[in-house]
C-alpha cells in the first residue's frame, strides 16, 4: 500500500509554522476575555496584535514597524498569521488574571471581590412582646400608652396587643399585696440586722478587737525630744549649712538691697 504524503498548505492566510499554543506562554502575554477582543503579544515583534478568526484563530497580519506612514518601508512580520490554539481554562485563566489585577491595586482603591452589605436592623419588638421586670406602675403606664395610640381598643374591647398588657397589668394588681408584705419583711429584717450591729455588746466586741487600753496608750504615748536634736524622718544626708557660705551671705546682701529699692520705690 503506497505511504500517503502529507498535504501542503498551499494558502498565503498562514505562515506555515507551527499552530502557537496559549499553554506554552506567559499568561500575561495574551488576552482571551470573552467580554473583550482577543489579543496577543507578537513572539517575534512582541507587541500587541489582534487574534483574528472565529473558528480559525491567527494573529492579523502586522508590519515590524509602526512608522510605516511616516515614511519607513513595510517589511511584514514573521510572527503574521501565526495560527493560535486556545488550549486553556478561559475561566481558570480570568479569575487569576482577575486577582493579580487587584493585588497590583493601590490599597485605599482596592475593593473586594465579593461585596457585604450590612444587614437591615430588625424591627423593634412591641411592648406586650418585651420580657422585663413587671411591676404595677410600669404595667399601668405600658397598658395606658397603647389604649391611648391604638384604635382597635374602644371601650372593652382589645386588640391582640391591648388584651396582653391588659391581662399583665391586672396580674399584677392581684401580685402586689404579696410583694408589699416582701417588701414590708425585707425592711423589718434589714433594721434588726443594723440595731444589732450598733448594739452596745456589739461595739464593746469591736473595739475590744480592734483597740483596748493598751492601743490607746500607743497612741497618747509622746516621746521627749531634747531641743536642736534632728527627727528620726530626717535623712543624714541633708544638709543644714550652705556649701559655700560667702556666696550665700553676698545673695542674701543683694537680695536685701533689691527689697529696700522697691520698698522705697513704693
Amino acid at each position: 500500500m503506497p505511504r500517503k504524503r502529507p498535504g501542503r498548505v498551499r494558502t498565503k492566510n498562514t505562515n506555515r509554522r507551527e499552530a502557537l499554543k496559549l499553554s506554552s506562554m506567559a499568561p500575561e502575554d495574551y488576552n482571551v476575555r470573552p467580554d473583550e477582543v482577543k489579543s496577543i503579544a507578537c513572539p517575534d515583534c512582541r507587541t500587541w496584535r489582534r487574534i483574528t478568526g472565529d473558528k480559525v484563530l491567527k494573529i492579523r497580519e502586522h508590519c515590524l514597524s509602526d512608522k510605516v506612514a511616516e515614511g519607513e518601508k513595510h517589511v511584514t512580520c514573521p510572527g503574521s498569521d501565526q495560527l493560535v490554539v486556545i488550549d486553556i481554562d478561559v475561566r481558570r485563566w480570568q479569575s487569576e488574571q482577575n486577582r493579580l489585577l487587584r493585588d497590583a491595586m493601590p490599597q485605599e482603591i482596592r475593593r473586594a471581590a465579593q461585596q457585604f452589605y450590612k444587614p437591615l436592623p430588625a424591627p423593634a419588638a412591641p411592648v406586650s412582646r418585651i420580657k422585663a421586670e413587671v411591676t404595677l406602675e410600669t404595667a399601668r403606664q405600658s397598658y395606658l400608652a397603647h389604649r391611648t395610640g391604638c384604635t382597635r381598643c374602644v371601650g372593652g374591647q382589645h386588640c391582640t396587643d391591648g388584651g396582653i398588657l391588659a391581662r399583665r397589668y391586672v396580674l399584677a394588681l392581684q401580685e402586689e399585696p404579696a410583694r408589699r408584705d416582701a417588701r414590708e419583711e425585707l425592711e423589718r429584717q434589714e433594721q434588726r440586722a443594723a440595731r444589732k450591729q450598733s448594739a452596745p455588746a456589739v461595739r464593746k466586741a469591736q473595739w475590744a478587737k480592734h483597740g483596748g487600753e493598751e492601743v490607746e496608750k500607743a497612741n497618747n504615748a509622746c516621746t521627749a525630744r531634747t531641743s536642736g536634736s534632728l527627727s528620726e524622718f530626717r535623712g543624714p544626708a541633708v544638709p543644714l549649712q550652705p556649701q559655700n557660705v560667702e556666696a550665700h551671705e553676698r545673695r542674701q546682701a543683694e537680695l536685701g538691697k533689691q527689697y529696700a529699692r522697691k520698698t522705697t520705690a513704693a
